[in-house]
């Protein structure tokens, strides 16, 4: 059963940082592209950032510099350690794995950034 869950989201202060975590485990983690998206009440479900099966990296422009996406093949784990927090960045964050035959999500955790 493929499993993606996520950890380490929570309430941060402005200008915080938060490492967040997603497991993977029932396929072929090196495979998949990874990637984290979010979603804030009242907006669309945004891509944050994304990390290819051969480690190319992608951004959303309102996080760069700011986020950086890692994974660790060798524990089916993919991560976002945010920087520089600020409210705009609140929002539940999902954890996606993809290739152009499958995708799958994760529950999604919540990031509450506020003083």
């Amino acid at each position: 059963q493929v499993q993606l869950v996520e950890s380490g989201g929570g309430l941060v202060q402005p200008g915080g940082s938060l490492r967040l975590s997603c497991a993977g485990s029932g396929f072929t983690f090196s495979s998949y592209g990874m990637s984290w998206y979010r979603q804030a009440p009242g907006k669309e479900r945004e891509l944050v950032a994304r990390i290819s099966a051969a480690d190319s990296l992608n951004y959303a422009d309102s996080v760069k510099g700011r986020f950086t996406i890692s994974r660790d093949n060798a524990k089916n784990t993919v991560y976002l350690q945010m920087n520089s927090l600020n409210p705009e960045d609140t929002a539940v964050y999902r954890c996606n794995a993809a290739t152009h035959f499958d995708t799958y999500w994760g529950q999604g955790i919540q990031v509450t950034v506020s003083s």
